[in-house]
């Protein structure tokens, strides 16, 4: 059938991915930190307080005093790029856009900050993609990171006359792809060291004590992606949980209290990765692999090495590339 003359364009069905991570400033400057800090810490899926006792607190402490110090930290991190995780990001989506070719759309966007995850769902719906695959790269589950992004995109959704359909990448702590990434990334890494490390230390975000129990499942996820891990190494592991914040208990042990008891234990060669983030970004090239080393160090160590996240390296996309085509399946 033929259209009329005015009958808006019609494109070819197509499937879209659209890879999400967490976000980042747009510059490690402190009013655009200050920006990014207020849009992440009001999402209520990761500050469970009551925003009547919240708010006040964001407003009238922290928003005027935590910006210029984790602007400090950005400017250590900050590449010619840009963020290191915005830029990974990007690269990961070229990546596996190379890999699936021209029958799926690969896009990449960030909860917080920019690129965001609307505009990018209704570019890829603008594009043609009827289906899409919204890809959360978090191999563990929790309502603070994978859920918020969820919710996020089905808002988008919900303002949409014309929605494509939707699937979602559920969490893959256990994956036997991801499992095998991280093994060859790492021992691929250990390899290259200058010196043997006596400990491997599997660094994961921290989260509150109180989110695991009200049921989610974060702290388990971890737990089994170290020791399924920590199986196919040769080098013992050891688990902690980093980047705490506030008053409340959080998930232990603290990656920073480690640190600094290794060394008085006998153990001053150390390596450590964080296998929980899909991407390096301040978490994991300031906190652990300056602040982390200087703790380190300072309390009797005598070599520190920092191994990079899967990344847009081979074993990573690799790794990328199998789930998604799993989860496109019958698409």
């Amino acid at each position: 059938m033929i259209p009329p003359p005015d009958h808006p364009p019609i494109r070819s069905p197509r499937i879209g991915v659209l890879l999400i991570n967490l976000g980042t400033p747009d510059a490690p400057e402190t009013a655009s930190v200050r920006k990014y800090l207020a849009e992440f810490l009001s999402d209520p899926r990761v500050i469970e307080i009551p925003r009547y006792v919240w708010k006040p607190i964001l407003h009238g402490i922290i928003l005027r005093t935590r910006p210029a110090k984790s602007a400090h930290a950005y400017k250590q991190v900050w590449t010619e790029e840009g963020s290191p995780l915005a830029v990974i990001t990007r690269n990961q989506a070229a990546a596996l856009q190379r890999r699936c070719g021209d029958a799926v759309t690969v896009d990449w966007a960030m909860r917080y900050g920019s690129p965001g995850i609307g505009p990018a769902i209704e570019q890829l719906k603008a594009g043609g993609c009827e289906r899409i695959l919204l890809a959360p790269l978090y191999p563990q589950y929790c309502a603070a990171t994978t859920a918020t992004a969820n919710d996020l995109a089905f808002a988008t959704l919900a303002a949409m006359r014309w929605q494509p359909a939707i699937r979602t990448l559920p969490p893959y702590h256990d994956d036997e792809a991801y499992i095998a990434a991280l093994q060859a990334s790492i021992e691929r890494q250990l390899g290259g060291l200058d010196f043997s490390p006596q400990r491997l230390l599997l660094s994961f975000h921290g989260m509150p004590q109180r989110t695991l129990e009200l049921g989610d499942p974060y702290h388990c996820h971890c737990r089994k992606t170290a020791r399924l891990l920590g199986e196919r190494l040769a080098i013992q592991t050891d688990v902690a949980f980093q980047s705490r914040f506030g008053r409340a208990k959080w998930l232990e042990p603290a990656t920073e209290d480690v640190l600094a008891a290794y060394p008085s234990q006998g153990v001053t060669r150390l390596a450590i990765a964080a296998p929980g983030f899909s991407a390096d970004c301040i978490e994991t090239i300031e906190e652990l692999g300056i602040r982390g080393r200087e703790t380190f160090m300072s309390a009797g160590g005598g070599s520190f090495a920092r191994l990079d996240c899967l990344n847009d390296s081979t074993e990573g996309v690799t790794m990328l590339e199998a789930l998604v085509r799993r989860e496109l399946a019958g698409w």
